[in-house]
This record gives C-alpha cells, sequence and structure tokens, in this order.
C-alpha cells in the first residue's frame, strides 16, 4: 500500500500520541495504517508500506490483537494471515481503558492491599497508612468510573461529560 501525503501524516501523529496511551510508536503506526485500510493488511504489506522488520511487525501485530485493537483474518485461498483494525473510535477508546486499567491500575490497587495488609497499624505507621488509604481510596474511584466507561456507550459518555462543562 502506498501512502499519500496525508496519510502518512496520520500514520506519523498516531504513531507518536500512541505513547501517550501506553503503547510503543510502532505498534500505534500499524494501528493507523490497519485503521485507514479498506481491506485487511497481511504482515509483508505492513513491512513494505512502513519499512519496518517482519519481527518488529509480527510483534506488534500479536499485541494489537491482545489489545483488541485488531482482529486476524482469513481470506480465501491465500495462507497468508491478514489482519484489520477495530475503525469506530468509541471502541478503540475502551479497549484502551480496558487495557490501561488492566496493566496499569489493578497492580496498583492489589500492591496497596498487599502493602495494607502487611503493615502493623501503630503510632510509626499511621501517616503511611493514611497515605496508602487514601491512594487506595482515590484507586478505586478511578477504577469504577473506567470500569463504567468500557460498559458505556457513547450516548451515556457524552451525557456525563455535557454535565461536568
Amino acid at each position: 500500500m502506498k501512502l499519500n501525503e496525508q496519510q502518512q501524516k496520520f500514520v506519523h501523529t498516531w504513531g507518536t500520541l500512541g505513547t501517550n496511551w501506553g503503547i510503543n510508536k510502532t505498534m500505534a503506526q500499524l494501528h493507523a495504517l490497519l485503521m485507514i485500510s479498506e481491506k485487511p493488511m497481511s504482515t509483508e504489506q505492513m513491512m513494505d508500506t512502513l519499512q519496518i522488520s517482519r519481527g518488529n511487525t509480527n510483534m506488534n501485530v500479536r499485541a494489537l490483537v491482545e489489545w483488541g485493537l485488531a482482529s486476524k483474518e482469513m481470506i480465501s485461498g491465500d495462507r497468508k494471515d491478514f489482519y484489520s483494525a477495530k475503525k469506530d473510535i468509541w471502541v478503540v477508546a475502551r479497549q484502551i481503558a480496558k487495557q490501561r486499567r488492566k496493566r496499569e491500575l489493578e497492580p496498583v490497587i492489589a500492591a496497596l492491599v498487599e502493602l495494607k495488609g502487611g503493615t502493623e497499624v501503630n503510632r510509626e505507621n499511621e501517616e503511611l497508612l493514611n497515605r496508602v488509604n487514601d491512594i487506595e481510596d482515590f484507586a478505586l474511584k478511578v477504577d469504577k468510573m473506567l470500569e463504567k466507561f468500557e460498559k458505556s456507550d457513547e450516548n451515556w459518555f457524552y451525557k456525563v461529560l455535557l454535565k461536568l462543562v
């Protein structure tokens, strides 16, 4: 696939933005490429278009599938694996939130619970336990909000957002 200038800008920009939501630049660029492709793409097509190695392409496409941002497709009469991306930005945003929650927030909550369980309640640890409780309370609220976002539809989200504005 030959990208025109605007497509190249989109792929480059999405690659840069992806690093802000927890994935590497190449993974985000592959995601962008699949989002703007009209048809599923093979590994070779992605490699050629972005000028990246087979190993880098395979590793990052597997990660996109793991994140729920892309899926493997079979094309009749072709033995190659083809991939397509989720194109609905609402679905993409919820998948990213789900993965960030799983990879970042849930381990923090588990670590805080473990820390509280192993900390003796006494005067010396009072300030520590207060901070841990505050952080845990905040993390649980964020977790609950993200869980609602993951399960929500677009209309619910916009209604809540408009109330805040």
